[in-house]
């Protein structure tokens, strides 16, 4: 879904850049509107979004119902690191009254279960309470919106209606320009997800998603059709990445346990020096050009059609 909103999303707009693609698409990635790039990201938020609030708050409680609880899971998810039980806190619920509510929210298409990676214990407890209790510290599941926009709407427009409803936008934009860069991050992500399922060989990849459990976090853990196993990390920054981010990385492996058979970095600036000199075939660099193979041969098949969609 998201790679067919990305290239729905260049086809319709042309950015001048495949930053700006990722950055307007991380905002507007879902509306099928015409959106002008040469025109600063936040006078498009004014503009085509704020401006719309009551159209677009309309839209969304088609999906949400218009329920305060389905709205803070929904923020807590956005503001959070995507897990429930952080969604869970962040909303002030209990797993009790929330997971229902998850149920029902990726029931009505506006986010997607992404299970943890982490094996289950395989083991007989000498008691029923005991296997509860260590299933109910087991690592939770992450939570994935549907489109960059919805994500957008409750990182941002949610959670400050009051003052969006009155027409007052220095709140929203103040929030918004300190998270702006960090924001794109999650698209980067997920994007460079699909840039190494797209890569030809002739093992393909047949497994792919983050990977999580109790001591770290890995953006990408991939397993080919031979199950080899490919763990890669990106960086959305304004600064090269450097060696020391690969050896942080063999570290969070070898911490999981996690046997590699190739390393992957993706960076949005590139590598320094000692990473692109490093002659090492067990380590592949990514950097937005990179990208390009997801964006080729677009035609108007790959538009997505709907006013809004969402």
């Amino acid at each position: 879904m998201l790679l067919q909103q990305f290239r729905s999303f260049y086809f319709r707009n042309y950015p001048n850049s495949l930053e700006e693609t990722v950055e307007y698409f991380s905002v507007f990635g879902g509306i099928e509107w015409e959106i002008d790039t040469d025109v600063p990201i936040f006078a498009l938020i004014e503009k085509l979004i704020l401006d719309n609030y009551a159209f677009f708050y309309n839209e969304i409680i088609d999906m949400t119902l218009g329920d305060k609880l389905n709205h803070a899971i929904l923020s807590g998810i956005a503001l959070g690191d995507r897990r429930t039980h952080s969604a869970y806190r962040r909303a002030h619920i209990s797993e009790h009254t929330g997971a229902p509510i998850i149920e029902y929210l990726c029931r009505s298409g506006i986010i997607s279960l992404e299970p943890s990676r982490e094996e289950a214990p395989q083991k007989e407890y000498p008691t029923q309470k005991l296997k509860k209790e260590v299933e109910k510290h087991q690592i939770s599941d992450k939570l994935n919106f549907t489109s960059p926009f919805l994500r957008f709407w409750f990182a941002f427009v949610s959670p400050l209606h009051r003052g969006i409803e009155k027409g007052e936008y220095e709140e929203i934009k103040q929030h918004f320009v300190e998270r702006e860069h960090g924001f794109s991050s999650l698209v980067f992500e997920k994007l460079s997800i699909e840039v190494l399922k797209h890569l030809p060989t002739n093992d393909p990849i047949v497994e792919v998603s983050s990977y999580w459990d109790r001591n770290v976090e890995i953006d990408i853990l991939a397993k080919t059709h031979s199950g080899k196993i490919i763990v890669a990390e990106c960086k959305y920054t304004n600064t090269k990445v450097n060696k020391s981010e690969l050896t942080k990385l063999m570290e969070k492996c070898a911490l999981a346990n996690i046997e590699v058979d190739q390393y992957a970095l993706f960076s949005k600036r590139g590598f320094s020096n000692e990473l692109n000199t490093l002659q090492d075939p067990n380590l592949s660099l990514y950097t937005l050009d990179d990208f390009k193979q997801l964006l080729e041969e677009l035609s108007a098949d790959d538009l997505i059609e709907g006013y809004p969609r969402l």
